[in-house]
């Protein structure tokens, strides 16, 4: 059916929407600086006037969503976006049990590295990265690490099983999505843990690049979705019959 092709589309668009509004209203209220601003203080007077940039004000994603008031919309875009993502996860799997059956355990490997991310986004966004710091890192850090990894194999899946007969076109376009997203997830690490200024504004501009990236590369998912059917949800539950019957066997 036609109509699961709005998943992707809603998922990209709930998170893009999401983060860049709330990017936008903490740019507002001053409690982060333009993604454009190169121009850092060590600390600002209190009767200053103007936007001043210290590192309290790096515009990452978190810390665009860390202050009232764009910090409920910013929980709110995490675990919306971590919902959808959970059962995008799941559905491509079943998907993929449902026309290529070979390549099952590949897709079932994705899939939890999957909803490790999922899990991880959800962890790092309702963990307010100025009261549970560590908690909040250690998700942002799986959702990081376990995206790539599931980028990874979704890309190698295309390559392998013919769901939309486009794959000659989407395999390369995936390739170099997933080659950013490593490369630039690679390149955000070692910035953010510096100390010096310039870095960390580095960094943030690589948190939303990887965001962008990982949207659109979602969205080229609406081709594979074009062609699912809510019948491929039963594949799911016949293999875990299947399962049962061999363990008890």
């Amino acid at each position: 059916m036609a109509v699961w092709v709005i998943l992707p589309i809603v998922l990209c668009a709930v998170s893009f929407i999401g983060c860049w509004t709330v990017y936008g209203l903490a740019l507002r209220f001053n409690h982060v600086c333009s993604l454009t601003n190169w121009e850092y203080r060590n600390s600002c007077q209190t009767n200053e006037t103007g936007n001043c940039c210290t590192l309290y004000n790096v515009p990452t994603i978190s810390g665009s969503g860390a202050n009232f008031p764009e910090n409920s919309l910013f929980t709110a875009t995490i675990n919306a976006g971590s919902f959808l993502f959970l059962i995008f996860c799941i559905f491509h799997h079943a998907h993929i049990l449902d026309r290529n059956n070979v390549h099952s355990l590949l897709s079932k490997i994705a899939m939890i590295l999957g909803c490790v991310a999922s899990a991880g986004a959800f962890m790092a966004g309702n963990c307010n990265q100025t009261e549970l710091r560590l908690l909040h890192y250690l998700g942002a850090a799986l959702s990081f690490v376990f995206v790539c990894l599931y980028m990874i194999i979704l890309t190698s899946l295309t390559s392998k099983c013919v769901i939309t007969g486009h794959e000659r076109v989407l395999y390369p376009l995936r390739s170099i999505s997933t080659t950013i997203q490593v490369s630039a997830t690679i390149l955000y690490i070692i910035f953010f843990i510096q100390e010096d200024y310039m870095y960390k504004h580095i960094a943030a501009v690589f948190e939303w690049l990887l965001s962008v990236n990982l949207q659109l590369y979602e969205l080229s998912y609406s081709a594979e979705f074009y062609f699912f059917s809510s019948s491929m949800l039963s594949v799911l539950l016949a293999k875990k019959e299947e399962e049962k019957c061999l363990i008890l066997s």
